[in-house]
């Protein structure tokens, strides 16, 4: 296991943790809520093997469900993100490619690309989540300002995130 490795899976515990003792009691409105946990699945590296990525993304899902009580919404939103999660990628990969297991942060990539990147995927997972929970297109207008509403939040908080703690270069 290699540091990248070593820290991947720091970040992930601590995204994890973060989700379900803080971001999991807040709900700003009853409308917007934050699930940094997806930024795990998204911060995988890009060459990393797509089976391995949906078998990390099942497991993310069910530790959530466990803790939200959530029957399958979010480990089925998750496996779908982690599914088209390839698919955005190869329709945003710039000209020369990408280099070997490059993480696709805001520090490598930029603003430009991350939000490219972070947001359609934020609001299919956010979409994705919210209308199976509703079970259904009931509430259609209320739900999708759900989803738009907890789409960005989740993207501020991980943006703030990546700015804070990932974004300079650290000396030792």
């Amino acid at each position: 296991m290699n540091s990248s490795s070593t820290k991947l899976i720091v970040q992930s515990v601590i995204f994890l943790i973060l989700q379900v003792v803080i971001f999991r009691n807040i709900a700003l409105l009853d409308v917007t809520f934050c699930f940094i946990y997806v930024a795990i699945i998204l911060l995988l590296p890009l060459e990393m093997d797509r089976i391995l990525i949906l078998v990390i993304a099942f497991i993310i899902g069910l530790i959530i469900d466990m803790f939200y009580n959530s029957f399958g919404v979010h480990t089925s939103a998750s496996v779908l993100l982690a599914f088209l999660r390839f698919y955005w990628g190869n329709i945003i990969t710039p000209q020369g490619g990408y280099e070997i297991n490059i993480s696709p942060n805001l520090k490598t990539m930029g603003f430009q690309w991350f939000s490219t990147y972070f947001l359609p995927m934020l609001f299919v997972h956010h979409f994705t989540l919210f209308f199976t929970e509703a079970g259904g297109f009931f509430l259609f207008w209320f739900t999708l300002l759900k989803v738009i509403m907890s789409t960005f939040f989740t993207f501020l908080v991980i943006l703030l995130i990546q700015i804070l703690f990932f974004s300079r270069k650290r000396g030792i």
